[in-house]
């Protein structure tokens, strides 16, 4: 059961910034304002901070797994939380900075693993394409000029800032429930969007994210897999009371999530890796300079490698409740 999450989410009145990584990997960013485009719950959309603009933001990602009479003791829960703060250098570039907390619970008679892990720290350049051809992203932008496609490019790296040789109860270390990966891991994607009507917004993501491998204080060495995404995100304006600030969006995700063999001394761990389908329905709510999201994540089709040994694993959730909330000033 070896996950990292990574996410970072804000949102103005006027403009929104979805960057992200996960178990490794996910980023993006996303234009939205009150009349102006939607953004996705957990992946990603096109539009960095406003210049000048500071974000604040706290995501909590909990899956619970389903469990089998083969494995004992049974992976019960992992809970992700991450904090972070991003800031708008330009109109068309972005900073963060991330922080997460992870939690890791068995059944009872298992090993937990709780503390926190590598902080990150991430870049995003936003730009655009309309009647005047590919630019960056101007400092202000119109209604209609929001309906222009928007992409952006975005990287970053953790640092080892975890306990990577963390110990658990029994004195063991397990690279799956390890704080910390050793070494930087990176990742490195692009986004685009494009509001398909008045209300309606199509967002899309493409990401990697790489590690390196690591030798712990047992003599293990340990690369995970690299993870590859492809996602989608419908957005749709639903009801907005302009008096009170207000905006509530229903929004749903296709997320594509393909994971490669660990490898421990050189050789591709069985029971790791493989290919699967999330689906994410979910709302999110913006209130003056705030917003809110929570969704549902589910495997809708999974390809696991050796997928009877993976309980624990990416793909063998019975869900992820996932909650997002930030605020700009």
């Amino acid at each position: 059961m070896k996950q990292f999450y990574f996410y970072g989410l804000g949102l103005l009145a006027a403009s929104a910034a979805q960057p992200a990584f996960a178990h490794h990997g996910v980023a993006g960013v996303g234009a939205v304002g009150l009349q102006g485009p939607g953004a996705p719950i957990e992946s990603a959309a096109s539009s960095v901070l406003p210049e000048g603009g500071m974000l604040a933001y706290l995501k909590v990602d909990q899956a619970r797994f389903k469990q089998y009479g083969w494995a004992t003791p049974n992976a019960d829960y992992a809970r992700f939380t991450m904090l972070g703060l991003g800031y708008g250098v330009t109109p068309w570039f972005s900073a963060y900075a991330f922080v997460p907390h992870n939690t890791k619970v068995e059944e009872s008679g298992g090993l937990d693993s709780r503390g926190w892990a590598d902080m990150s720290l991430m870049g995003q350049v936003g730009f655009k394409y309309d009647q005047d051809g590919w630019r960056l992203n101007p400092a202000n932008e119109s209604l209609d000029d929001l309906e222009d496609w928007h992409f952006s490019v975005f990287a970053g790296a953790t640092l080892p800032t975890g306990a990577p040789n963390h110990r658990l109860s029994d004195g063991s270390i397990d690279a799956g429930k390890s704080l910390g990966f050793g070494k930087p891991a990176w990742t490195l994607g692009v986004t685009a969007s494009k509001m398909l009507s008045r209300t309606l917004t199509l967002s899309l993501e493409a990401s990697t994210f790489r590690f390196q491998p690591y030798t712990y204080d047992s003599g293990e060495r340990v690369q995970f897999g690299a993870e590859n995404r492809l996602n989608a995100a419908l957005a749709w304006r639903a009801l907005t009371v302009p008096e009170k600030s207000f905006r509530l969006d229903p929004v749903l995700e296709v997320q594509y999530l393909s994971i490669g063999r660990d490898r421990s001394n050189g050789v591709g761990e069985d029971g790791t890796g493989g290919r699967m389908v999330y689906l994410v329905p979910g709302v999110r709510a913006y209130w003056h300079n705030a917003s809110f999201a929570l969704g549902i994540k589910k495997p809708v089709w999974t390809d696991l490698n050796e997928s009877s040994t993976q309980q624990g694993a990416e793909g063998k959730e019975k869900y992820r409740l996932i909650f997002s909330a930030s605020l700009m000033f």
